[in-house]
């Protein structure tokens, strides 16, 4: 493994790692965890699919994204081959929209190596998922830290993550996408369990509130 990835968070004994280190770190992290208790590993496959299924998802509800993604699957539209081949007629039939219908063509057609990313930086895997059209910052540092299990990468445009550390850390406004990257500098070289702390956090203060 290239040196330039880092830690890989392989299993749940390396999330424990990280968030016992935050704890003595950032006294605030260690009053999260206290709220969350244990907090999951999240790890996911890595690969086409799972980007393409990351693409389903965008702007619509869980359930439909699950819907159209079972689709996919059964019709067999879930590797680049299948994909190029179907056309737009037959993604249409597979539930995509128009513009889905694009990025799925576009990350079909990009060519990546998706075992060479396993060895890539972290700034060489977005930089590389990010140049497909219809794949943003958020999905590629998603894509890194949970089906590449990059130890050390934020997500700060995620909006529970914004929401989740303004409470936390008692702020008066919600910080932007660039102030918490700034922020999360501080967390390296943790920063993938410093996300699932405030995720976890965010969930149990909005359950708190009776919100979700």
């Amino acid at each position: 493994m290239s040196s330039s990835v880092g830690r890989v968070i392989k299993a749940d004994a390396c999330v424990s790692e990280g968030a016992a280190w935050l704890s003595q770190h950032e006294p605030r992290f260690a009053y999260a965890l206290g709220e969350t208790g244990d907090l999951p590993l999240r790890l996911r496959p890595d690969g086409f699919a799972q980007l393409l299924s990351a693409i389903v998802s965008q702007q619509v509800s869980v359930a439909s994204a699950r819907a159209i993604w079972s689709r996919l699957e059964d019709l067999g539209l879930v590797t680049p081959e299948a994909v190029l081949a179907a056309g737009e007629e037959g993604l249409r039939a597979g539930g995509l929209s128009r513009q889905k219908i694009k990025y799925a063509q576009a990350l079909a057609a990009a060519g990546i190596d998706y075992d060479a990313l396993r060895d890539a930086s972290t700034e060489e895997v977005v930089r590389t998922l990010t140049a497909v059209t219809g794949i943003g910052v958020w999905t590629a540092e998603i894509y890194a830290m949970f089906s590449l299990g990059r130890a050390d990468v934020f997500a700060p445009g995620d909006l529970a993550l914004q929401e989740g550390a303004r409470i936390l850390f008692d702020l008066d406004t919600r910080p932007k996408e660039k102030e918490l990257r700034l922020m999360a500098e501080d967390w390296s070289p943790w920063r993938s369990v410093a996300a699932r702390i405030l995720w976890a956090y965010y969930h149990v203060e909005k359950n708190r509130e009776g919100i979700a």
